[in-house]
């Protein structure tokens, strides 16, 4: 699919005039808040510029209590969460060797990887994926992947538009769906029906924070008609798929902050951690800072 402007690093979106968020702008009743950061990679590049300790110090410095990992290739995931075990929730990206976004479907022994990964680390989604076009040669390894979660109770993480979600419910309809970027380029009109259709339909809301957030500090009227209806399956996320991400880790997350603290705490509370804590089984609060 597309990629939009959002699709740039956080700090080329400042340059493009993106408004930088002081102390001033995040409401105290989110200041205090732990975060569940559904959305992390810790790919190659990073290892060497951000080493595991490193990325845990960043979290407690954002106030982020845990996150959702994947990564290319996993062995980063794998790090990540053997130094931190109480903090990383692990999931199983495809993409390795010579398999990335756009061929990890039609990569040799694609399957066989992922039954061996997940037969030997504890992943609890598959995924961050992407599917940019639906090719009918790929209904068999999608079924597969789908069964897969679905026999292990665990989500698929997917990077797409609406009609490969759709497709993910037809191949399984009682599969669990956390659907990366709210759909990316897809309007809110459009994610809000995919939520009141797909009930295991969640999102992450990540590098979608300026199309939440106008210039003026509020919160666009389409993308509030969303939240209130779908507050419960809504989750926050970073996306650090290049470094430049890990160097504005902290803004990043002051950024969601920013338009959390434009709700209700109760709600605000849900997005921030609650929705992704109880999709991933997890008791997360504030006490889990500093902690590995």
């Amino acid at each position: 699919m597309k990629r939009s402007l959002r699709s740039l690093p956080f700090i080329f979106l400042i340059a493009l005039g993106a408004p930088p968020v002081s102390a001033d702008e995040i409401g105290s009743a989110i200041k205090d808040v732990p975060i569940f950061d559904a959305h992390i990679h810790y790919k190659e590049p990073a290892w060497e510029a951000y080493p595991v300790g490193t990325v845990i110090k960043l979290m407690d410095r954002a106030g982020v209590a845990m996150a959702l990992v994947s990564s290319t290739p996993d062995t980063g995931t794998i790090r990540l969460w053997e130094y931190a075990p109480a903090r990383i929730v692990p999931e199983l990206r495809p993409y390795h060797g010579d398999a990335g976004s756009s061929n990890w479907t039609k990569a040799e022994g694609m399957l066989d990887y992922l039954k061996q990964r997940l037969a030997k680390y504890p992943h609890q989604g598959i995924g961050e994926f992407h599917i940019h076009d639906i090719d009918p040669s790929d209904r068999p390894l999608l079924t597969t992947v789908a069964a897969m979660a679905k026999a292990r109770n665990i989500p698929i993480h997917i990077h797409s538009g609406a009609a490969p979600v759709k497709l993910f419910y037809e191949l399984e309809p009682g599969l669990t769906i956390l659907w990366a970027h709210a759909g990316m380029s897809e309007p809110a009109h459009v994610v809000g029906a995919m939520l009141d259709t797909y009930k295991t339909l969640y999102a992450d809301t990540s590098y979608r924070e300026n199309d939440i957030l106008m210039g003026d500090g509020t919160i666009d009227p389409g993308w509030m008609a969303v939240i209130k209806r779908h507050s419960d399956r809504l989750m926050i996320g970073s996306d650090t798929w290049v470094n430049e991400q890990w160097d504005s880790y902290e803004e990043l997350i002051d950024l969601n902050r920013q338009w959390l603290s434009k709700l209700p705490r109760p709600m605000a509370e849900r997005i921030a951690y609650k929705n992704a804590a109880k999709l991933f089984r997890r008791s997360v609060s504030r006490t889990l800072i500093g902690k590995r």
